[in-house]
């Protein structure tokens, strides 16, 4: 469920006072999470609480993006009702959603018919996890608005990080403050004061729930996100919204903090926590 962040109010709506057989339909399989344009110009969110979203945000992603996308393969985890799906396919990509949620899916799915784009998009349900489990790769992933509802958003961002060629649009929730300090090649453990500095990168565990949402889990600082996605053998090469990073792989040969038979391992052991 998403939720607010000042009130824990649900951000989901239904259309209004529906009146045509189209926001009738849109009513039926609401409530909604994204406010989708649709080709007549009926929205399906039109009374959204963080208005019109997440269009809002997307002018400002979409202007870090190429101007086309002609040929490119996406993969948009966390796909919702597809809103970034629909827009990328616009561009000329071919795009694949994944989400858990199959009230979402079936939002999205019913949605690509309206547009004319179930040929150039397609939905499953899916979890992160599985990706480590397919040989797939894309020439861009978006990974927004999922890292801090994972239990375990390390080791999803190592295997993203394995699933794309050219562009990563990754996006979470974080703590307050944008200070980054030095890192530290080796810290002296008698040092360890230095874990307290403004700058460290710090990550919060939230153990009961944030704005009403239990899903909740996780909120790094800024500095921890860079130190994270350096981690996983990726650069920020530009931040078009706030907590948004648009990210390729890294230039050199760094050091990268996982091995493939630790992430290997540790993907099996998730699925099967999960599945069991």
């Amino acid at each position: 469920m998403n939720k607010t962040e000042q009130t824990g109010e649900t951000l989901e709506t239904f259309i209004s006072n529906p009146q045509t057989p189209l926001e009738r339909k849109i009513f039926s399989i609401g409530p909604w999470f994204h406010n989708l344009h649709l080709p007549d110009g009926t929205q399906t969110a039109p009374n959204h609480p963080l208005g019109d979203f997440p269009y809002f945000k997307w002018k400002k992603i979409s202007e870090a993006l190429p101007e086309s996308l002609k040929g490119w393969r996406v993969l948009d985890i966390g796909c919702n009702a597809g809103f970034y799906s629909f827009e990328l396919a616009k561009m000329g990509a071919n795009v694949t959603g994944i989400d858990l949620d199959e009230h979402y899916l079936r939002q999205a799915r019913w949605a690509a018919r309206q547009y004319g784009l179930d040929g150039r998009v397609k939905f499953r349900k899916m979890q992160i996890y599985d990706l480590a489990h397919s040989t797939a790769t894309y020439d861009m992933v978006i990974f927004m608005g999922v890292f801090y509802h994972l239990r375990y958003p390390l080791l999803a961002l190592d295997i993203v990080a394995q699933k794309f060629k050219k562009l990563l649009l990754f996006q979470t929730l974080t703590m307050p403050g944008e200070e980054v300090m030095e890192p530290v090649e080796d810290l002296p453990i008698e040092k360890r004061d230095l874990m307290l500095s403004p700058g460290w990168p710090r990550m919060a565990f939230i153990e009961n729930s944030l704005a009403g949402d239990n899903t909740n889990w996780w909120a790094p600082n800024h500095a921890a996100v860079d130190a994270m996605l350096r981690s996983s053998g990726l650069k920020t090469i530009r931040r078009p919204d706030h907590e948004v990073y648009l990210c390729t792989h890294s230039d050199i040969d760094e050091v990268i903090s996982y091995e493939p038979d630790e992430l290997s391992s540790a993907a099996n052991s998730v699925r099967r926590m999960i599945i069991e």
